[in-house]
């Protein structure tokens, strides 16, 4: 197995479009690990999933890099602007949305969470301190939404969509709130968080130099011209602030790929493949041209889950879209599985 050095040197060459040995791939293990009620709520359950996780894939030969998933939910944001969050034991807690069309003037009184001094965030805070003192182990940053994200959940998500053609002066005052907080708090986790492991809440090594990393899924439903209002200027904000950006979207992006090459300083685009029929237009707009992290989740593959061979949907994805700058990110029920896929993997992502 590569050290985590070399791992670090291999990733890094590859992100920045160099030619490396064989395409960078990780492996997860398990089912999907959201912020549950018992993970929510209680930061040793956290923990404990972390090392157990970590455990489960010492001897999986991959780009993966033992750390820390410090999880509080993608509407963390939202939170901290005053929704309420329900946590559940199916996804992350559900967050109550503040604005709808019948008071869309509320987004004008709205107040930005003071980053050390808003409970949501203190409680943020203390998670991060509990698994320094606990682990050894580098931290990944707490979930960051992008502002389109934080957004639709802060305004009732289809009269949010709705308000992007009806009412883009509320709106964009709703984003420029939000992008200044969003900034503000991932500032925060930067002073606070003393041994990065990414800037990434996701699995992959995404290191300092590339900005942070955000999760902009609300984008998947945009036209081309909406994401160029609403989604490539508050990226490009975030961008500047932090010196690059990498941006995720599950869903199909095809919409919204060639105007996320736009984003200022953009690092690298993270898609979830399988739900993006047409991988042209990803191909044409992106590939060779910025890092792509292409994600296929054994559940992403819906029904055909259990059937579909992933080292050879992986080949398949290195075949059309070409070595140059591309990510692998896929999982397997077991840690057994992980392993056997590790040596296919190698085997097909080989130069």
């Amino acid at each position: 197995m590569l050290s985590i050095e070399e791992k670090k040197a291999r990733i890094e060459k590859n992100r920045r479009l160099e030619t490396v040995p064989e395409v960078p791939f990780l492996i997860e293990v398990g089912g999907f690990h959201g912020s549950f009620t018992r993970f929510f709520e209680s930061d040793q359950a956290e923990i404990d999933w972390n090392i157990e996780f970590h455990k489960a894939r010492e001897e999986i030969d991959d780009y993966g890099i033992p750390n820390i998933k410090p999880n509080l939910g993608i509407g963390i944001i939202a939170a901290a602007f005053g929704c309420a969050e329900t946590p559940n034991d199916e996804a992350d807690p559900w967050v109550k949305a503040l604005i709808k069309e019948e008071n869309l003037d509320d987004v004008h009184s709205l107040k930005l969470p003071d980053p050390a001094t808003n409970p949501v965030y203190q409680r943020a805070w203390k998670r991060v301190e509990f698994m320094q003192k606990a682990s050894p182990l580098p931290l990944r940053v707490i979930n960051v939404p992008s502002p389109l994200v934080t957004a639709s959940l802060i305004w009732d998500y289809t009269s949010f969509l709705e308000a992007l053609i009806a009412f883009p002066d509320e709106v964009h005052v709703l984003m420029d709130k939000i992008t200044k907080a969003t900034i503000a708090y991932v500032q925060e986790q930067f002073r606070r968080i003393d041994n990065l492991h990414s800037v990434s809440h996701e699995m992959w090594y995404v290191p300092r130099e590339a900005g942070v990393r955000v999760s902009d899924d609300t984008a998947a439903l945009l036209s081309p011209n909406l994401y160029r209002e609403f989604g490539v200027k508050y990226n490009s904000e975030i961008s500047r602030a932090f010196g690059g950006i990498v941006v995720h979207s599950c869903g199909d992006v095809q919409n919204v790929v060639a105007p996320m090459m736009e984003i200022e300083g953009l690092a690298g685009l993270d898609f979830t493949i399988p739900q993006t029929p047409n991988w042209g237009v990803i191909k044409d707009a992106a590939a060779g041209k910025t890092a792509l992290y292409l994600r296929h989740y054994w559940w992403d593959h819906g029904g055909d889950g259990g059937q579909v061979d992933l080292a050879a949907y992986s080949e398949k994805l290195v075949d059309f879209f070409g070595r140059k700058g591309l990510f692998i990110q896929t999982s397997t029920p077991t840690a057994e599985e992980a392993r056997e896929l590790s040596v296919k993997l190698h085997r097909v992502l080989s130069k």
